[in-house]
C-alpha cells in the first residue's frame, strides 16, 4: 500500500495551476510575439484581430464541448488529451506561412485549450469542501495571470535568440511535459491511492452545501436553469475586459507610446503579477465574510461586486501621461478582473454536483466568450481609427453591469429546498 500524502487535495490543486500557467502561456506567446509577426506578415491591426477571432471562436465553441468531454471521459484522461492537444498545436504555430495560415493554428489552439478552466472547476468541486472552493479556485486561476506574466521574458528571450518560431516551439513542448505529469499524478479522490481516510471524510463532508440553490441534473437542465445564466450572464459581460488584456497589451503600448520588443517584456508583465493578487484576493475574502456570518453565495456576490468597481481604474487610461502610469492602471484593471472572475468561477463549483460542473462551466466559458469574441470584433474594427480610450471605458461599464446582473439573477433559496442529484 502506497504511502498517504498529507493534504493531498493541496498538492493536486498545484497541478492543475501548473497546468493553467502552461496553458496561458501557450495562447499568451502569439500577443507577446505579435509586433514582430506583424512585421514578418505585413499585418495590420484589423487582419491580427481575424488570427484572435480564429482563437476565439474555436474556444468559444468547445468550451461547452470539452465540459461535457470531462464530465464523461473524467478528469484524468479528458484534461490529458486537451493538454497533448493545445501542446501540438501551439508548436505548429512556428509552420505558418502568413495571417491564415496563423490563424489556422490558432484555431486549433483555441479548440484544444477550452478545457482547462472547466477542468479547473471539476477539480476543485470533486477534491474540496465548500469552505475551500474559493482559495482553491484562486490558486488555480492564479496561473491564468502568472501564465501571461512569464509571457513577455520567456517569449521575447526567444524571439531574439532563435527567431520568432522558436517561441511557439519552446511554449508547446513545456505544455507537453505537463500532459505527462497529468497523467501519472491526477486520479479522483475515491480512486487515489494517495489519499488519506482523514482528507477523503474531510472532503466528502464537505460537499454538502446548504446555503446552495437547487442543482441542475441535465445538459438541457443546466441551460434552462435560472442559476446557470446568473454566472452566465456576467461572464459573458466581465470577459471582454480580461481578453482585451491578454491580446492587446502589447499592441497598445507599441501604438500609443511606442515601446520597442526590449521594453515590452520589460512592463507587459506586471498587470498579470497585479491579476495574481487579484486571485489570491477572490479567494481569501468570501471565507472572510463568511466568518462574519454572510452567506455562502452572498460572499460570493461581494467579491465580484467589489472587482466590478475597481474596473474603474483602466477606464480612465485615456488620462495617462506616460507608458508608466498606463501600465499602474492595467495593474488595477487585472486586480480586479481576476477577482471578480474569481468569484463567478467558483459558483459553478458551489452550484452544480460532480456530475454537472464541467459541463456548466464550460457552456458558461462558452457564453463568456462570445462576448469577448464580439469585443475583439469590435477592437480590430475600431483601435486604429478611434483609439484604445473609448474601448477601455465601455470594459468598465461592462463589468459594472455583469455585477448588477448577478445579485438580480442569483437569489438564494432555502435552505430546505432538495438538490438534483
Amino acid at each position: 500500500m502506497k504511502k498517504t500524502i498529507r493534504n493531498l487535495r493541496w498538492w493536486i490543486i498545484g497541478l492543475v495551476t501548473l497546468g493553467t500557467i502552461l496553458n496561458y502561456l501557450a495562447r499568451s506567446t502569439l500577443s507577446v510575439a505579435a509586433p514582430s509577426l506583424k512585421a514578418e506578415f505585413s499585418m495590420n491591426t484589423e487582419q491580427y484581430s481575424w488570427i484572435i477571432l480564429a482563437f476565439q471562436a474555436s474556444y468559444t465553441i468547445m468550451q461547452s464541448v470539452a465540459g461535457a468531454i470531462l464530465d464523461a471521459l473524467g478528469n484524468r484522461l479528458g484534461f490529458f488529451l486537451f493538454a497533448v492537444g493545445w501542446s501540438v498545436s501551439n508548436m505548429a504555430h512556428g509552420l505558418a506561412t502568413g495571417w491564415q495560415s496563423m490563424a489556422f493554428f490558432r484555431g486549433m489552439l483555441g479548440a484544444t485549450e477550452a478545457a482547462a478552466i472547466p477542468a479547473g472547476t471539476k477539480t476543485v468541486a470533486e477534491w474540496f469542501p465548500a469552505s475551500e472552493r474559493p482559495l482553491a479556485t484562486s490558486a488555480f486561476q492564479m496561473g491564468t495571470s502568472v501564465g501571461n506574466m512569464v509571457a513577455p521574458p520567456l517569449v521575447v528571450f526567444c524571439i531574439l535568440q532563435w527567431g520568432w518560431q522558436s517561441a511557439f516551439f519552446v511554449t508547446g513542448l513545456l505544455s507537453l511535459v505537463w500532459a505527462a505529469l497529468w497523467w501519472f499524478g491526477y486520479r479522483a479522490p475515491e480512486d487515489h491511492p494517495r489519499l488519506s481516510a482523514a482528507e477523503k471524510a474531510k472532503i466528502e463532508a464537505g460537499r454538502s452545501d446548504q446555503d446552495a440553490p437547487a442543482q441542475p441534473a441535465s445538459r438541457k437542465e443546466v441551460l434552462r436553469s435560472r442559476v446557470f445564466w446568473s454566472i452566465a450572464l456576467p461572464r459573458f459581460l466581465a470577459e471582454p475586459a480580461w481578453q482585451t488584456f491578454n491580446f492587446f497589451i502589447p499592441l497598445y503600448l507599441v501604438a500609443v507610446w511606442k515601446l520597442d520588443l526590449k521594453s515590452i517584456a520589460l512592463w507587459a508583465w506586471l498587470p498579470f503579477l497585479a491579476a495574481d493578487a487579484g486571485s489570491l484576493a477572490a479567494g481569501l475574502l468570501p471565507p472572510a465574510l463568511m466568518r462574519r456570518g454572510v452567506g455562502m453565495i452572498a460572499s460570493r456576490k461581494v467579491t465580484m461586486t467589489v472587482g466590478a468597481i475597481c474596473m474603474i481604474g483602466p477606464a480612465c487610461i485615456g488620462f495617462a501621461t506616460s507608458p508608466a502610469v498606463a501600465i499602474a492602471l492595467f495593474c488595477v484593471g487585472g486586480f480586479a478582473h481576476q477577482m471578480l472572475n474569481g468569484a463567478l468561477i467558483t459558483l459553478c463549483s458551489d452550484l452544480f454536483d460532480n456530475r454537472t460542473v464541467a459541463t456548466a462551466s464550460g457552456m458558461a466559458g462558452t457564453v463568456a466568450w462570445v462576448g469577448g469574441m464580439m469585443f475583439t470584433f469590435i477592437i480590430g474594427q475600431s483601435a486604429d481609427r478611434f483609439g484604445y480610450n473609448p474601448l477601455f471605458v465601455a470594459l468598465a461599464m461592462l463589468d459594472l453591469i455583469a455585477a448588477a446582473a448577478l445579485w438580480s439573477l442569483l437569489v438564494q433559496r432555502s435552505s430546505k429546498e432538495p438538490k438534483h442529484v
